[in-house]
Order: structure tokens, then sequence, then C-alpha cells
């Protein structure tokens, strides 16, 4: 009875799968929350461009113009949250400095990571 019971494998695939199932759903949803943040970090670059592009144009536009157009040009990922620094103009030199900073607390179901925070920033040369 003991040698049968020994050499029975019924039910050693549903035994492994129990135990790396979890572990693979784990694995692929932190793959997807990284990519996230990738997302997310390609969203900013865009922005910072296209805010460093409007700065640019003649006759120069207001920061409250220049923070919409960030604003509107940022493509989210529905994960985290975005803050926009307000433009912030040097004494000396004609430049702009532009900064968007992204939080996001990455969730692998069944524990959280601590937060990650990207900061980006760009300084426009402005034409005079």
């Amino acid at each position: 009875m003991i040698r049968k019971l020994r050499r029975n494998e019924e039910g050693a695939s549903a035994t492994e799968f129990a135990l790396a199932f979890p572990v693979l759903v784990t694995m692929m949803w932190g793959i997807f929350q990284f990519g996230v943040l990738f997302g997310s970090d390609a969203g900013m670059q865009h922005a910072l461009g296209e805010g460093a592009r409007f700065a640019t144009i003649w006759p120069s536009p207001t920061d409250a113009q220049i923070k919409q157009r960030m604003t509107d040009k940022l493509f989210k990922m529905g994960y985290g949250t975005f803050t926009i620094s307000d433009p912030v103009r040097p004494l000396t030199g004609g430049t702009v400095n532009l900064q968007i900073t992204y939080t996001m607390t990455p969730n692998l179901l069944f524990f959280s990571l601590p937060p990650v925070t990207l900061t980006r920033q760009k300084t426009a040369y402005l034409t005079t």
C-alpha cells in the first residue's frame, strides 16, 4: 500500500501550479507596474519638450500659458500623480526652467513597494 502511494503522481501538476501561479502573476503585474513608470516618464519628457518649444515662440507666452501647454500635452497612464511646477525665469539670462514630478506607489498585488518619484526638468533658451 505504501509503495502504491509513493509511486502515485496524480495531482502533482496541480500542486506545482498552485505554488507557481501566484509568483507568476505577481511578476507579470510587476512588469506592468514598471511599464507604467516608463510610460509616465515618456509622457513627462514629451510635455517638457512641448513646453520648452512653446516658451521659445515670439511673442513670448506667459508662465501660465506655458504651464497650460505642458498640462495639455502630458499623456497619463492613469496611476500616480503628476505635479507641474510653475516655470521659473532666473534673474540673469533669457531662459525658463520647466519641471514635472511624478509620484507612484507600485502595487504588486500582495504587497506594495515604497513610493517612486521621478523628476524631470528642462531649460528653454528664449529668443530676445
